[in-house]
């Protein structure tokens, strides 16, 4: 069994990474029982994704099948915070790896700050990725099948030697997908993009989001992109981003071009 890193510089107590069981929500690896707090944020975010008019297809599978992990911190950014998420999201490619399914996500919701609008929140987004990348790269290498190079296309965030495609969600953005109470990091796994295409999937689950997206807004978010065309990062707060964005990440791995 893969020994957790982050597990023994955080108390357990702390950490609210927490499972849907069709009632109620639990911890995963603790007999605590969840605050309120919690399971309101939980609820709104559930209802949220399970909405008719919520585009993403794949997500709403996810928390259909209840294949998905959950957790609340109260400040993103912080270094408490990072140390949580970076052992809650290592506790869920433990778990992922278990779970018989293409569709399975992790949601990080954060209590604060509230970004006061999409720049903001796209700061808070990198700093928080940055501050994770700075502490996984003292046990982890990079996915050896992503780019480290921010403006690369084959670029996908790293960590714990997995890929993930991350998305931001905030009260104040323009995209009616990526609106919620708190700001959230939602870890999608890249390797779950890979089989989708392999069986052929793929492209059926990408018209639906589009299509709904089209409903939902009146237009498509102009950074989409299909994967290997742009660098994704790009993607990830949802703000639209023109050919001059500079994104502040840097990564402490030696790039690879695959």
């Amino acid at each position: 069994m893969i020994t957790n890193p982050f597990g023994s510089i955080i108390n357990l107590a702390d950490s609210s990474y927490s499972r849907f069981d069709g009632e109620t929500l639990k911890s995963v690896h603790t007999h605590m029982e969840m605050s309120t707090r919690l399971c309101l944020i939980h609820d709104q975010f559930r209802s949220t994704v399970l909405s008719p008019y919520f585009p993403c297809a794949g997500a709403k599978t996810a928390f259909h099948q209840n294949t998905y992990r959950f957790a609340l911190y109260p400040e993103l950014t912080s270094e408490s915070t990072t140390v949580l998420l970076c052992n809650d999201l290592f506790n869920f490619i433990k778990e992922q790896k278990e779970m018989d399914t293409n569709y399975s996500t992790f949601v990080a919701c954060f209590e604060g700050p509230l970004p006061i609008d999409e720049d903001h929140f796209e700061n808070l987004l990198w700093k928080q990725l940055q501050s994770v990348h700075d502490l996984d790269s003292k046990f982890h290498e990079w996915n050896s099948g992503v780019s480290s190079n921010i403006n690369d296309h084959n670029f996908s965030f790293s960590f714990a030697g997995e890929a993930f495609f991350v998305v931001g969600m905030h009260p104040a953005s323009s995209r009616q997908a990526r609106k919620f109470l708190y700001p959230c990091l939602v870890f999608n796994s890249h390797e779950q993009f890979n089989e989708l295409k392999r069986i052929k999937k793929y492209q059926h689950l990408q018209k639906v989001i589009r299509r709904n997206e089209m409903k939902l807004q009146g237009n498509v978010n102009p950074n989409l992109r299909d994967f290997g065309e742009e660098s994704e990062a790009k993607q990830y707060s949802g703000k639209y981003n023109g050919p001059e964005w500079m994104c502040p990440f840097l990564s402490k791995s030696q790039d690879r071009h695959v």
